[in-house]
């Protein structure tokens, strides 16, 4: 997302060029694959580029404006298919896409190709540990809801 101030005119951002930032930001994390760190241009760049005013809105976290602290809700979980998505043998359909693709907007890096193999068994255990799950590999319910109820850390 792009958010341009200037030396003169528009030097400090307004509410509706903080939100036009921060709202397809959750988008795109509720919908794809976007990580959960906001820059500058400076941070890659020796410039004063955006400017102090935006720059320390990006520093303090990018909050949202209008006393709104909270984006967006993510949708609930949605209900466990009642099937254990696994590997060996390759689990496919379209629950282990589903999850697949919760997998992804918080952030893993996984293919949401509805096919239940060794890289999404990987991930499930990664997912498990840093939950504090029981690490099997194996989205049975628990890990299920969890994927769409713990934070995202």
């Amino acid at each position: 997302m792009l958010g341009l101030v200037g030396n003169a005119g528009l030097v400090e951002p307004n509410d509706a060029m903080l939100l036009g930032i921060l709202d397809p930001i959750a988008w795109l994390r509720r919908e794809g694959a976007a990580g959960h760190e906001i820059k500058g241009h400076r941070d890659g760049y020796s410039t004063d580029c955006p400017g102090p005013k935006l720059y320390a809105w990006v520093k303090a976290g990018a909050p949202r404006p209008g006393g709104d602290p909270d984006p967006p809700p993510e949708p609930p979980a949605p209900p466990w298919p009642g099937r254990l998505p696994q590997y060996p043998p390759l689990t496919v359909g379209d629950d282990v896409q589903t999850w697949q693709q919760q997998m992804r907007r918080r952030g893993w890096d996984i293919e949401a190709d509805r096919m239940y193999g060794p890289d999404s068994r990987d991930v499930a255990m990664r997912f498990q540990a840093e939950k504090g799950l029981d690490v099997d590999g194996v989205v049975g319910e628990h890990t299920w809801r969890v994927a769409w109820e713990a934070p995202i850390t």
